[in-house]
């Protein structure tokens, strides 16, 4: 429940419940299937799962993992990084791609985010490149599109390689091309929340690369190139056969469910573009596989804006409070208050209304209504 509320929320944030409860006669037959099978960690399930996904994404090989965190560190390490590397990440994400940047051994280079999509783009990448700057790792969050035409084009201008952090774009698209298949690899997150999510935690890494293919392997498992003998240092991050067999019955759905997402998202920007609230703009050329949906209050007026659709029993969340800069897990990176100023300025402002495919219309008109509340109650705001 968000700060202020008072009565149980008639639109909750999420819905897994409904759900499970929709897709469960695939989901348990997929379980069922493998507990039958007495096979359950790197079977028949995760191979198949990792062609089914490279097929989707159309890439030719994914490498399948313990999370989402780990499946950046091993994207990062399989395109090449070496312990003390550079790699640029956007002040305005998730600390996961932080956290997995950090264990591949990178040393971060943080950047400042477009404002209207609130993801990285060329000019902020290019404006805090250093000569060790070897490696790019846009965001597509929110499930928009980061920058992909600018900083592929900077990437190969500067002799550097993208890694993309796909944990929020299950499904998107820039020109034709699924995030996934843009950078050298790419990091998925099937954390329950994710468009196309688990019931567990799971990752995996998608390239077209097969060296780095192979990398991703070897390191998922201890090093090994064979059965107890190891070329290199690895992890142990698995992914088991009970979450691959369910993504594989839930990868059916993605595009469809996706559609439902976009189809809310068009009913929100639709009836929120006479207010003053600001709504993330969407790259040309992209189609987004809309997470979440965010929007902006003016600076002071979340709480209460909060607090007013809590009321109205909209359960809304805020993503993310803090920029990476400022957390004190990181204050080894030197900065402070004013070097990001669009990701601060989001961290203070930024709300996110309920968007996912179980989503009713009733329930879609009731989070417009409980919006469009706060502006007719307090005509003063500006965004």
């Amino acid at each position: 429940m968000t700060a202020g509320a008072s009565v149980a929320p008639r639109v909750a944030f999420g819905a897994l419940r409904e759900d499970y409860a929709q897709k469960r006669a695939a989901i348990d037959a997929a379980v069922a299937r493998v507990l039958a099978s007495g096979w359950f960690i790197l079977g028949d399930e995760v191979a198949r799962f990792e062609e089914e996904f490279a097929r989707y994404l159309g890439v030719e090989h994914v490498v399948a993992c313990a999370n989402g965190t780990e499946a950046i560190a091993l994207a990062l390490q399989a395109a090449g990084l070496r312990p003390g590397d550079e790699v640029l990440v956007p002040a305005n994400t998730c600390g996961p791609t932080l956290a997995g940047a950090r264990l591949a051994g990178a040393a971060p280079r943080l950047c400042d985010v477009d404002p209207e999509t609130l993801t990285v783009d060329a000019a902020r990448a290019e404006a805090a490149w250093t000569p060790s700057l070897r490696l790019l790792l846009p965001v597509h969050l929110y499930g928009g599109v980061a920058d992909a035409e600018g900083l592929l084009a900077l990437a190969a201008r500067r002799g550097a390689t993208v890694v993309e952090d796909c944990a929020q774009s299950h499904g998107a698209s820039w020109a034709g091309r699924m995030t996934g298949a843009l950078g050298r690899t790419a990091a998925f997150s099937f954390y329950p929340t994710k468009n196309l999510g688990a019931y567990g935690d799971g990752g995996a890494v998608a390239t077209r690369d097969a060296a780095a293919a192979g990398r991703a392997r070897e390191l998922r498992q201890y090093g090994w190139t064979r059965r107890d003998f190891a070329e290199h240092e690895g992890r142990n991050s698995r992914l088991d056969e009970i979450q691959a067999a369910i993504l594989r019955a839930k990868l059916a759905t993605l595009d469809a469910e996706n559609r439902r997402r976009r189809e809310i998202a068009e009913r929100y920007d639709a009836a929120f573009a006479g207010l003053p609230l600001r709504l993330l703009r969407t790259r040309a050329h992209t189609v987004p596989s809309r997470h979440l949906y965010p929007v902006r209050v003016e600076r002071g007026r979340r709480d209460a804006f909060q607090a007013h659709l809590a009321s109205r029993g909209v359960e809304t969340r805020i993503h993310y409070p803090v920029p990476l800069h400022l957390q004190p897990a990181y204050a080894f990176l030197g900065h402070r208050r004013g070097d990001f100023p669009v990701s601060e300025e989001a961290c203070d402002t930024i709300v996110s209304l309920p968007i996912y495919p179980t989503l009713s219309e009733a329930q879609v008109a009731e989070v417009i209504e409980a919006v469009r509340g706060f502006f007719d109650a307090n005509p003063g705001s500006r965004p």
